[in-house]
């Protein structure tokens, strides 16, 4: 069974879920990366996450076959570029993720980063939308404290970067997020791959049969309040990552990827891609 974590508008998201960045760019791998989606639904990764600007609306089109026939059992997040987070243009960009998709309504839409448009603004676009019932819950995506903190109410969660290697949201931005019950959604969460030819990750997971994969995700699940959006490529990658949420390691073996990986000491600037 997946684990959850409560949202705060009183549903229960899975604590990993499936990124699509860089899905829809190449209609030879379209069929893989349709599977890989479902099979992930089918291990309990039912958190897909997405956004207008992968594929130029392709990876919204993947995900679109993906779950036809089975939206009721996906929580479906996508995400709008900045120059379309206005009061004005937000409204078309989001009918255009909707129909790519396949739906009539998103379970929560975020702003991908903020740009010129004032963030009251983008919030307001938001909310109405909301209120008519074409999203359920809206958030964002890279923004650091004082942005987040500057939002009127509503905002169901942030996106960011977080992973063994870059850890800096949890010296301020994680635990001011946790205390308002805002979970926060972790990208990148396997650093891009580079991460998982660290030796003492490898070292670590050959201890206990576990794959550099698992032990990455699972070093960013311990934290109360956080889920992780890995990309699933393949159908076999989907299992690997779903299994990740219930390995279960001893302290020792964490107190050994903290000596590898430090937690931050002081606040740095937020890190994206």
């Amino acid at each position: 069974m997946m684990p959850m974590i409560p949202w705060p508008d009183g549903r229960s998201v899975p604590v990993l879920g499936q990124g699509t960045w860089r899905m829809g760019e190449d209609p030879a791998r379209r069929q893989e990366e349709v599977r890989a989606l479902q099979a992930g639904i089918d291990a309990g990764l039912t958190l897909i996450d997405t956004a207008e600007m992968y594929g130029e609306g392709g990876a919204e089109e993947v995900v679109g076959e993906a779950i036809r026939g089975r939206r009721q059992q996906v929580f479906l997040v996508s995400k709008v570029l900045p120059q379309n987070a206005s009061r004005r243009r937000l409204p078309q960009a989001l009918a255009g993720s909707l129909r790519r998709l396949g739906t009539d309504v998103l379970d929560c839409y975020l702003l991908h980063w903020q740009g010129s448009v004032p963030l009251a603004e983008t919030a307001e676009a938001l909310e109405r939308a909301r209120e008519a019932g074409l999203i359920r819950s809206w958030g964002v995506s890279n923004l650091d404290l004082e942005e987040l903190a500057s939002l009127p109410p509503g905002c169901a969660t942030n996106q960011v970067l977080l992973h063994a290697g870059e850890r800096g949201v949890e010296y301020a931005l994680l635990p001011w997020m946790r205390q308002r019950g805002m979970p926060l959604m972790a990208y990148s969460p396997l650093g891009q791959g580079q991460l998982l030819r660290h030796p003492v990750l490898r070292q670590v997971a050959a201890r206990h049969g576990a794959t550099p994969a698992q032990v990455a995700l699972a070093f960013v699940l311990r934290q109360p309040g956080v889920l992780a959006i890995p990309k699933t490529a393949t159908a076999a990658r989907a299992a690997e990552n779903a299994a990740a949420a219930r390995l279960r390691l001893p302290a020792e073996e964490w107190a050994v990827l903290d000596a590898a990986f430090p937690p931050p000491r002081r606040r740095r600037p937020l890190a994206m891609l």
